[in-house]
């Protein structure tokens, strides 16, 4: 967690570093503008070859920021705490040769501090802080002063010049201000979504804890229920129609036992890279059978939308339990027949699991498989988190939907297997 906490620190000093360069190229553009222009139009008398020279040594430092930010992946706090040190000092320089703190450009001392406030740890803006007013009390005494001889004039120029400066360091600081914000708050989105996916991943791994020890319990009384269905079918005394229900209960029983037996399977010991690859129709029909099997008074059929030979599937354990556990939900919602329907394009693969029933209700659509819901008469509520959450270990999603002719459609979209 804190080798996690560092990379994601250096990357937000590298965003940061970004934006800083910016605005440094468009504040150097700004002054380099001004020392040229200024002189001739009105008439102040600036020292333009030591202000032109802080400023070519200022984007000489700026573009090999520049370069840096390009080629690299991260940042240090010493690296954007640095950058905001050579900010203050050029600005300082050319303050200085430029009327001291009666130069308005005195105030672009203030966006590096609000930059070190937002980005910095505390003691890193301390100094920046402390060098700020430093550096403007210093040139409240040395600096190199303009010449003018209308004190009216200079005043009124001065208002001018602060107004225009006050203007240009708002929206400096509001833009760095509104860009840092906005990333905080998508880091804190993306890191709310990880605590909450992590919380589903501790939940689903003690479900499957209990469900193993539960699977490792049942085996004993499955194991009687099928020697006790056995003796049954044997008895010569049983109707015929009493024998049709014993050959069904072994049958449950016996597809019982298979599902507690693949539970191990199922939970891992098969690995993903052993599993077998088969044509999507072929997979998904074989699924429904083996689903039948289990609920032989369910009725469905397969759709396959898409034109061509079906492309290959994974076969793994977690999507089988997802698709089944769809169905069910499906079967449970309504005795009517349902749908299921296979396509293909390029880059994904979609299964739609539609029945006829009345149609998801609002908090399933909007929270459905995000966290489970309270127990009630038809499960336990857990069946679309699990769901949720295979899929998405799959590089999948789930959809719910309610289309406009009736009924629900339950959506997985996976991505094609690499051939």
């Amino acid at each position: 967690m804190a080798i996690t906490a560092c990379t994601e620190e250096s990357i937000d000093h590298l965003a940061n570093l970004r934006r800083l360069v910016v605005w440094r190229w468009f504040v150097l553009a700004v002054l380099a503008l001004l020392i040229l222009i200024v002189p001739a139009i009105l008439d102040i008398p600036v020292p333009q070859a030591p202000l032109l020279g802080i400023i070519a040594v200022a984007t000489l430092f700026n573009a090999l920021a520049q370069w840096r930010v390009m080629h690299s992946q991260s940042a240090s706090t010493a690296e954007l705490f640095t950058q905001l040190l050579f900010d203050i000092g050029a600005f300082s320089a050319i303050v200085f040769f430029s009327g001291g703190a009666t130069n308005p450009l005195v105030s672009l001392l203030l966006p590096p501090v609000a930059v070190a406030a937002l980005t910095l740890p505390a003691r890193c803006v301390a100094i920046i802080s402390a060098m700020a007013i430093v550096a403007y009390s210093v040139l409240m005494v040395y600096f190199i002063p303009l010449q003018m001889n209308d004190a009216t004039r200079a005043t009124r120029l001065h208002l001018i010049g602060m107004w225009l400066i006050f203007v240009l360091s708002a929206a400096i600081i509001s833009w760095i201000i509104v860009r840092m914000t906005t990333q905080i708050r998508e880091r804190d989105a993306e890191l709310a979504a990880t605590r909450e996916q992590a919380l589903r991943d501790e939940r689903i791994m003690a479900m499957g804890t209990l469900a193993a020890g539960a699977a490792h319990e049942l085996g004993t009384p499955l194991g009687t229920m099928a020697l006790l269905a056995g003796e049954l079918a044997n008895d010569p005394a049983l109707s015929a129609t009493a024998r049709e229900d014993i050959a069904l209960l072994r049958q449950q029983i016996g597809v019982c036992k298979q599902i507690i037996t693949g539970l191990s399977r199922r939970a891992g010991a098969e690995r993903l890279e052993n599993a077998a690859s088969l044509p999507a129709d072929r997979w998904l029909e074989n699924l429904r059978q083996h689903w039948h099997a289990a609920r032989p008074q369910a009725n469905s059929r397969l759709v396959v939308t898409s034109d061509g030979e079906a492309p290959d599937i994974v076969a793994d354990p977690r999507l089988e339990q997802a698709v089944l556990n769809l169905l069910n939900n499906a079967a449970n919602a309504t005795p009517r027949p349902m749908e299921i329907r296979l396509g293909w394009c390029s880059d994904e693969l979609c299964i739609d699991i539609r029945d006829h029933g009345p149609g998801f209700p609002p908090d399933v659509l909007s929270l459905g498989g995000q966290r489970s819901f309270p127990a009630h008469e038809r499960g336990s509520g857990v069946g679309l988190i699990l769901t949720r959450t295979a899929i998405e270990q799959l590089g999948g999603r789930l959809s719910l939907l309610n289309p406009d002719d009736g009924g629900a459609i339950a959506r997985i979209e996976l991505p094609r297997a690499k051939t």
